[in-house]
């Protein structure tokens, strides 16, 4: 039974992850095809939405890594590339959305939420540490004040 699991498990480390790159969308130059890669790792398939398009068997996300590669061949720099499909598809095809003023509250949001969180349960500790002192009794309050008259420290009364 052990050695089942160690041999999943072995087999499971030896597996890489899964390209949805065919063999005829791979360009002859190393180089250019390590670049298109890291570019299709960053991003997403329109029609899978949570995978990039180099992991994704969506005929979208094929004309997209087609589309990334020519991109490259035609010689354009990888933040070229990544600006040209943000251009035509929006910052939505980007798996890491970049930060910017339109998207700010996206990304302040989580801090926001946390901070807003954090200040309420002090608070609500604070309240429940600071126990209220009962009200004096008339009698207490006249005895009070003719010590505080007398310049005397007051002293406990006894519990009732």
């Amino acid at each position: 039974m052990i050695g089942r699991i160690l041999l999943l498990a072995f087999a499971l480390v030896l597996a890489g992850p899964a390209h949805a790159v065919q063999p005829d969308e791979v360009l002859g130059d190393p180089v250019l095809e390590s670049r298109a890669r890291t570019l299709s790792g960053e991003l997403r398939c329109m029609v899978c939405q949570n995978q990039s398009i180099d992991d994704s068997d969506a005929p979208l996300a094929r004309d997209l890594r087609l589309l990334v590669r020519e991109r490259l061949k035609d010689g354009d720099s990888d933040q070229q590339v990544l600006d040209f499909m943000v251009q035509r598809y929006g910052e939505f095809v980007l798996l890491k959305p970049r930060f910017s003023w339109r998207n700010a509250l996206l990304w302040a949001t989580p801090v926001l939420v946390l901070g807003l969180g954090a200040l309420m349960a002090s608070l609500a500790l604070r309240r429940r540490r600071t126990p209220k002192a009962p009200a004096l009794s008339p009698e207490e309050e006249a005895r009070l004040a003719r010590l505080l008259a007398e310049g005397e420290e007051p002293r406990p009364s006894a519990p009732r």
